[in-house]
């Protein structure tokens, strides 16, 4: 027995040896494609519509990954994963990389295996309830039942809001998102909590979304960014600008609609990002056009949040944090140079 057990724990050191080795980049060139976990469960950031097209916030920042690697949006596999198995998947690298609207937290960057590339999405914790429920505030939720997601960092926030402001709650705990939110809209529960965006995405679905309100109150900071594996730098830099890009080429005003005649543009940062200006390609292990190809193919952030999350949408969700720094928001690019 403990033979066998000698045997499993050194082919397991020797399958995260060969993939540490053989590099992602590498990897899913060999291959053809990028697997990217997604949640599979939440409208408006990463979800399959009825015809099996994966839409989101999410996806689209993993189609950036995937143009600047192979140059087309599609050269994408999705495994939905929930909870409790995202970190696993991307650890045993049965995933290239991780678009599940993820915390970035001390514990996950050093203990898991982890490195978190740029914040795609600033958010915070929040509680969705039922109108007839009556209440406007959290603070009125002593004694609920509160439906929750299990290993995630809401659960342990949900747990510290209660107890220190002296109220009791009773955990409804599923690890599958698309049962949790059954369980509430059945009325299993209370409220359920979980950061706002994604509390935004389960009413836009609702069987009547209007019977149902968000709370105002936000108990935490959830800065949501894409993972990957611990030491392998290169596609950690390839992951971060291919995201990066989205956000520097709105600072430059620079669109789907635009790029093309923003490539005669003199603009020394312009010329640099869009590849005119040789060296960031390069430097990446990539196509010197790699961001002008993002932006053609999927516009900048303003465009990707606007088509998946925006006021127009179901979702109706205000840039707010999520602006640029020059707005007022948090999103804000390093340098192209």
């Amino acid at each position: 027995m403990k033979i066998a057990k000698f045997s499993i724990i050194c082919i397991t050191i020797l399958m995260f040896a060969a993939i540490s080795m053989a590099g992602t980049l590498e990897d899913v060139k060999a291959k053809g494609f990028i697997q990217v976990g997604v949640n599979g469960s939440v409208f408006g950031f990463g979800k399959a519509d009825d015809k099996g097209v994966w839409k989101g916030l999410d996806v689209d920042c993993a189609r950036a990954v995937s143009v600047a690697v192979f140059g087309s949006p599609d050269k994408l596999k999705f495994t939905p994963l929930t909870a409790k198995t995202r970190f696993t998947a991307l650890q045993s690298g049965e995933i290239d990389m991780l678009f599940r609207n993820c915390t970035q937290t001390l514990s996950r960057d050093t203990a898991l295996g982890l490195d978190f590339c740029v914040v795609n999405y600033y958010d915070g914790q929040g509680f969705l309830v039922p109108k007839k429920l009556g209440v406007k505030s959290a603070k009125e939720l002593d004694g609920a039942t509160v439906c929750v997601l299990p290993g995630t960092t809401t659960e342990l926030n949900v747990a510290d809001y209660f107890r220190t402001n002296g109220m009791k709650m009773k955990p409804v705990v599923i690890e599958n998102t698309a049962e949790l939110n059954k369980a509430f809209f059945a009325g299993r529960c209370d409220c359920l909590t979980s950061d706002a965006s994604q509390l935004a995405g389960q009413r836009a679905v609702a069987p009547n979304p209007k019977d149902y309100m968000i709370l105002p109150e936000i108990i935490s900071k959830e800065p949501l960014a894409p993972a990957v594996r611990h030491g392998d730098n290169k596609w950690k830099d390839i992951v971060n600008y291919s995201v990066l890009a989205l956000i520097n080429a709105e600072e430059l005003g620079i669109t789907s609609k635009n790029v093309d005649k923003m490539l005669k543009s003199t603009n020394p940062k312009i010329k640099r990002f869009l590849g005119v200006t040789k060296g960031n390609g390069k430097a990446l292990g990539l196509s010197e056009d790699f961001a002008y190809k993002i932006v053609k193919t999927l516009g900048n952030y303003g465009e990707v949040f606007e088509r998946n999350v925006g006021v127009n949408t179901q979702l109706g969700i205000k840039r707010g944090l999520n602006a640029l720094w020059t707005n007022g928001g948090l999103m804000y690019s390093p340098p192209f140079k």
